[in-house]
């Protein structure tokens, strides 16, 4: 299968490269930080010893980054004289997490001091986690930028929110340039990681005002669900978005949503919309892991090209929570 990705890769790269339009490559670090990967992946090693959501939430934060601005880093910079920082939007405030392991460039810079850029950390790291977890592994396009600014206010804007409909939400990726099959191969990211009560137990009571549960919710993850998320109970509470293979990157997901075990509004809803053309995709990826791995490696390719800053533009900071120069954006 390894050589499928590569090839798939390889292919999806070169399009970009006729095309004008590539500007990262997956050789950009071959002479100026050839262990860039191996010690990405051993820090995340490292955290995944004492824990295992962590590979999830990195991924998070690669794609929480991508759609605000682009893939610039911008999210892990901190408030400053200067930054009013997007990790208090509403879609990273108190949800966000995994800014530990990458902030801490200490192993990077030692080995290759001012090369790395946090932007290209965050996308290699999203990959790691996944190989990590039993998923798809590929060679990342690199080459980003760190911006020099970030944008909460965007960022409370366009992160799509747990209680969109799916045109909402296909609009929301359409507008970042990503299509339908985009929308369900990224969501498959939640094969694994925890979502708190709040994201979901609109679902379980009232769901849209009618004084019932959400209709397509398995009636016994519903009593499950309940158990864990009693009526104005602690919305911080957490559980499994895939029950199945909880911390494993797989399929798993996808044939939860065909049974109605899909517990985010926004994942059911690629399943059980009337009409949608993201169900016969839920279908696919459910009856052919490797369809999804392989369509996943595309979307996450495509997804890591957002807007990205090359060149010149920007800087590689040395410390990922404030730009260089600002010693302002020390946190307390």
């Amino acid at each position: 299968m390894a050589f499928s990705h590569h090839l798939l890769v390889t292919l999806f790269f070169s399009a970009f490269v006729v095309g004008g339009f590539a500007q990262l490559t997956p050789t950009f670090y071959d002479d100026t930080c050839p262990n860039v990967t191996s010690i990405v992946r051993g820090v995340i090693e490292g955290a995944l010893q004492t824990d295992p959501r962590i590979a999830a939430s990195l991924i998070r934060l690669h794609f929480h980054d991508c759609f605000v601005i682009g893939c610039d880093g911008s999210l892990l910079l901190d408030n400053s004289d200067t930054i009013v920082s997007e990790k208090e939007a509403l879609g990273n405030n108190n949800s966000a997490r995994g800014f530990n392991v990458v902030d801490d460039k200490t192993a990077l810079e030692n080995a290759c001091p001012g090369v790395v850029s946090c932007a290209d950390i965050l996308a290699i790291a999203a990959e790691e986690s996944m190989c990590l977890s039993g998923g798809p592994s590929w060679p990342v396009p690199s080459g980003r930028r760190d911006s020099l600014i970030a944008n909460r206010t965007l960022a409370n804007e366009v992160l799509p929110s747990p209680f969109l409909t799916l045109d909402q939400l296909k609009a929301n990726f359409l507008n970042q340039g990503l299509n339908s099959t985009d929308l369900v191969a990224l969501s498959g990211a939640h094969t694994f990681g925890r979502a708190k009560c709040q994201t979901f137990s609109h679902r379980l009571y009232n769901f849209t005002s009618t004084g019932s549960p959400d209709p397509t919710l398995n009636t016994t993850l519903l009593e499950t669900l309940r158990k864990i998320c009693p009526q104005g109970g602690n919305g911080s509470i957490i559980t499994d978005l895939d029950p199945t293979t909880p911390d494993a990157f797989d399929n798993k997901y996808f044939s939860n949503l065909e049974v109605e075990y899909g517990i985010l509004q926004t994942d059911q809803e690629l399943f059980s919309t009337s009409g949608a053309d993201t169900t016969a995709i839920v279908n696919r990826f459910s009856a052919d892991q490797h369809a999804f791995f392989d369509i996943f490696v595309a979307s996450m390719i495509k997804m890591g090209d957002i807007r990205v800053l090359t060149g010149t533009e920007g800087e590689i900071r040395s410390n990922c929570r404030r730009v260089n120069g600002d010693i302002s954006g020390v946190s307390s």
